[in-house]
């Protein structure tokens, strides 16, 4: 059964090799780059021989989690993508929660397809797959992915701080997990 989820406005598909150059354009933007790299891009070798191949991957294994491409429906144009999978270094059936992320096309800010995406990813969670809890982070500084998450129904959990690799303008705030549970999810939909 293919990776598949429809919303009023999006499809959520199965990547393909064909969505490299998506992929690529996507990492290019220093903006959408900012709070994950400091605006540096992701190399076509990387996404061709690294990223793609990782996601691809779980639909090789038949997992119901991993990478949706995000296409816009009345253009049919690619408008970034979403995950909802398991912690990569966590229990496989997601045993700490399924971590939910998005990454969108300049172009789509602001436009509710962020929350539109999660909430179905989140709903599809909570009726089909059997999660217990979805949870998101981000730098804390990274207003705009944390409106997405709350509107999406998840609520501030904690600031942390973590190594990372690479220095980015604005880590010495942290990062924020925000959380939604099964049952707190149930309550505000009956």
């Amino acid at each position: 059964m293919g990776i598949y989820l429809e919303t009023d406005r999006l499809v959520l598909r199965q990547f393909t090799a064909g969505d490299v150059d998506h992929i690529v354009e996507l990492d290019s933007d220093p903006a959408v780059m900012r709070y994950l790299t400091g605006g540096r891009a992701t190399p076509l070798e990387e996404v061709r021989d690294v990223v793609l191949p990782f996601w691809l991957a779980y639909y090789e294994r038949g997992e119901q989690f991993g990478f949706w491409a995000a296409v816009e429906k009345a253009s049919g144009r690619f408008v970034g993508w979403f995950h909802f999978r398991p912690r990569p270094d966590g229990p496989r059936a997601g045993g700490d929660g399924v971590e939910l992320g998005y990454r969108l096309r300049r172009e789509a800010w602001g436009k509710g397809y962020g929350t539109e995406g999660s909430i179905a990813l989140i709903r599809k969670g909570f009726t089909e797959l059997g999660v217990e809890r979805v949870y998101a982070e981000t730098l804390a500084v990274n207003l705009g992915s944390r409106r997405v998450m709350e509107k999406a129904g998840l609520r501030y959990i904690r600031t942390f701080h973590q190594d990372w690799p690479e220095r980015i303008p604005g880590d010495e705030h942290g990062d924020v997990e925000y959380a939604l549970t099964r049952a707190e999810w149930q309550a505000a939909h009956p």
